[in-house]
Parts: structure tokens; C-alpha cells; sequence
């Protein structure tokens, strides 16, 4: 095995300039290229998807405890529920979940001189953690609330104080849509402007206290919308959700935001079958490409294995030659494709050079996310598949008559 080592080196590394180190030079490039393609595709769906699902749920948090009648529609207002211990109390239970906030929406119609828009205005609950928020603020403040009545203050996007001409600390007319009456009218002075990426969001969304809402609502103190639950792991929504059940109040069902608003969830999953196609392609392409370059290589050396065999060469010797040439092809493409994918990842992180058009993907830049498990996935099947397809050459060499190969041409 020595002896086909230091052949398929010679081959492989000579200095002169030869066909056969040119094609195994190719297949090292070819193999880069394809292990780059699937290493960034995985890099950047898992992005793609984890900054998409983090804004959702910043926004929205990652579970709903609400009426059983509340609709699932964006615009719906909640069937008012009562505050409930029960539920605040969830925390201490379970310790996935970081907050229990109380919330309600109103419709409403924001005014101006010059336009009118119409929103959901999301009401929130004084001492509410606006650290999901933060992410999204790209002016002003987030409202504060007082300790007597509620705050004439409003965060609205920048979709809406645009559309509106409206800038931080300028006032704006709301008026509140009451079912079966006028709307009520009220003053607020914009604060604070998010934007989060989300079309939906961005065009329907203004947030201010739940204050407001109640009072407009004829709601007590004790009347809400429902409650927003953050967990420490997104990942354990479905599951703490159904665990909650036996612990909330008779009339309250727990949801989670996937299922309250899933059209997004949809789509995001969607991306994973263009994964697995652009995965089976690269790989499709490496198998391809390992083939066709082992196959010329014995092709092109049939004369030297005609020479190894009439000089008493084994097939396993010659064997070995060429699964040498595979092995420098493998391990040279799976160590240079993991150098460049990890290569342009970090650069994508540190200067986020590859944009997107914000509108359409929700993010204006590629996110990034390594996952080592996918990566170690990815170079564990290229291995095996390249190993299985090295046996190849063994089948042809066998066959090889020394007479006929020496004469080849």
C-alpha cells in the first residue's frame, strides 16, 4: 500500500504538468465548491429562519392564554378575560418561561390634516419588559406609563408616522372604533418609531397603554385581553403550552403564536424543501463529479496499470492508487469547502455584505447561523458518499488485462 501511496502522490503532486493532475485538481475544486454550497445554504436558511421566528415572537411573544372565543385574525379584538393568578403565577411553575404580560388591541383610525390610517393599537401593561422591543426601535423611547390613568403617549412604525409625516414628540389624532357608536377620539403624542421588517406588522401595528383600552372598553381594572407568555427556549413553546392547560382558569385555552398567526410559520417551512433540493443537487454534483474523475483517471492511466500488473502488481495495490487519488480529492474538498463556507459566514456576520430586499424577506441583510451539528452532518455524508463511490475504480481495475492495457492507446 506504500508503494500505491507514493504512486498516486506522484501523480497527484508532480511538478510537471500533466492530465491527470489537472483533473484531480478540478475534482478538488468541484468538491469545494459543492461542500461551500451546502455548508452556506444550511448557514443561511437557519438564519434566515431564526431571525424571522425571534422578531415574531419579540413582538408577540411565544405563547397566548386568552378567551376561547377570541378570534384567530391579526385585526380581531380579544374577548375581554379577567386578570387571573392562575396565570401570573405560571412563572414560578414553570421555569422555561421568562414573562406572563397582560395585553389588549383596539382597532383605531390614526388622523392627521393630510391622511388618515388605520391600525391596531396594542395595548400594554405597565411594567411590561420592553427588552424583546428594543431590537426594533430606531427613534425615541418606548412609552412610559402613569400611576393614575393611562398615558397619552404612542410608539407607532415607521411605515405609519411616514405615511403620516409624523415625527418623534409630534401629536396625533386617534379615534378608537366603537361598535354600534361613534368613535371615541382621543390626543397622543408619538414618542417613539419601530420598524421591525414584517410588512404585516409594520402597516398594522401601534402600541400605547392598556389603560386606554380598558377605559374606552368600559373594562374594570381587572379586564384584559390576555396574556403574552416569553420562554428563555423558543424551542419548548409546544410544549409548555400544553403542559400549561391544567393550570390556567376554565374558559382560557393556550396557544402558541405559530398557530395563532401561522401563515409566516408556513412559509418559513417551506424554506426547508429548498434545502433539501439544493442539498440533493450539491451532492448529486459531487457524486457526479468524483465519478467521472476517477473514471478518467483510469482511463488515462490504463497503460500504467497494464505496467503494474505485468510487473506483478496485485489489484489491490492498483487499487489502492486511485482510491488514494479519491482520498486527496475528499479530504482536500472537505477541508477547503469548510474554510471558505466558515470564511464567507463570518464575513457575512461582521459586514453583512450580502443584502436583501427587506420588504420581500422581512430582513434587509443575510442572517447568519452556524449550526456545528449541520455542518458536521454535511461533511459526515460527503465522506460517506465519497467512500462508496471510491469503489468504483476497483470493479474496472479487475478487469484490466496487462496485454491489452500496455497497448492501449
Amino acid at each position: 500500500m506504500n508503494i500505491a501511496a507514493f504512486i498516486a502522490r506522484r501523480i497527484a503532486f508532480n511538478q510537471q504538468k500533466s492530465f491527470s493532475r489537472f483533473v484531480i485538481r478540478l475534482s478538488i475544486a468541484a468538491t469545494v465548491i459543492s461542500v461551500t454550497v451546502m455548508i452556506l445554504t444550511l448557514t443561511f436558511a437557519s438564519g434566515f429562519q431564526k431571525t424571522i421566528s425571534h422578531k415574531i415572537f419579540s413582538f408577540w411573544g411565544h405563547i397566548r392564554i386568552q378567551s376561547y372565543y377570541s378570534a384567530r385574525v391579526a385585526i380581531a379584538e380579544e374577548t375581554p378575560i379577567h386578570r387571573s393568578d392562575s396565570v401570573t403565577g405560571l412563572k414560578k411553575l414553570y421555569p422555561a418561561i421568562k414573562t406572563v404580560q397582560a395585553f389588549a388591541t383596539k382597532n383605531a383610525i390614526l388622523k392627521t390634516a393630510e391622511t388618515i390610517e388605520g391600525v391596531l393599537f396594542k395595548g400594554l401593561d405597565k411594567g411590561y419588559d420592553f427588552s424583546n422591543l428594543e431590537q426594533f426601535r430606531v427613534e425615541g423611547r418606548w412609552l412610559s406609563f402613569t400611576d393614575s390613568g393611562y398615558s397619552n403617549e404612542i410608539n407607532l412604525s415607521a411605515y405609519t408616522a411616514n405615511l403620516l409625516k409624523l415625527k418623534v414628540n409630534d401629536q396625533v389624532l386617534i379615534y378608537f372604533i366603537q361598535p354600534g357608536a361613534p368613535p371615541r377620539p382621543r390626543k397622543l403624542t408619538v414618542v417613539g418609531i419601530f420598524k421591525t421588517g414584517i410588512e404585516e406588522y409594520d402597516k398594522l401595528i401601534a402600541v400605547g397603554d392598556l389603560k386606554l383600552i380598558q377605559r374606552l372598553n368600559d373594562w374594570d381594572a381587572t379586564q384584559i385581553g390576555g396574556y403574552e407568555i416569553f420562554l428563555h427556549d423558543y424551542n419548548r413553546m409546544d410544549a409548555v403550552s400544553e403542559a400549561v392547560v391544567p393550570d390556567i382558569p376554565i374558559g382560557l385555552q393556550s396557544n402558541t403564536i405559530k398557530y395563532i398567526y401561522p401563515s409566516i410559520f408556513d412559509w418559513l417551512a417551506l424554506q426547508n424543501k429548498t434545502i433539501f433540493i439544493v442539498l440533493a443537487i450539491m451532492i448529486g454534483i459531487a457524486i457526479l463529479n468524483l465519478i467521472t474523475c476517477l473514471l478518467i483517471l483510469v482511463l488515462e492511466r490504463t497503460r500504467m496499470i497494464g505496467m503494474m500488473k505485468a510487473l506483478g502488481a496485485r489489484n489491490y495495490t492498483v487499487r489502492g492508487v486511485f482510491l488514494y487519488h479519491g482520498a486527496i480529492i475528499t479530504f482536500f474538498g472537505l477541508f477547503l469547502g469548510n474554510i471558505c463556507a466558515l470564511l464567507i459566514a463570518w464575513l457575512q456576520q461582521q459586514t453583512g455584505f450580502i443584502k436583501l430586499p427587506e420588504d420581500a424577506y422581512y430582513i434587509s441583510e443575510a442572517a447568519v447561523d452556524i449550526v456545528w451539528w449541520q455542518i458536521a452532518a454535511v461533511n459526515t455524508g460527503t465522506f460517506i458518499v465519497c467512500f462508496l463511490v471510491l469503489l468504483i475504480p476497483t470493479i474496472i481495475i479487475k478487469r484490466v488485462q496487462p496485454i491489452k492495457a500496455i497497448q492501449f492507446r
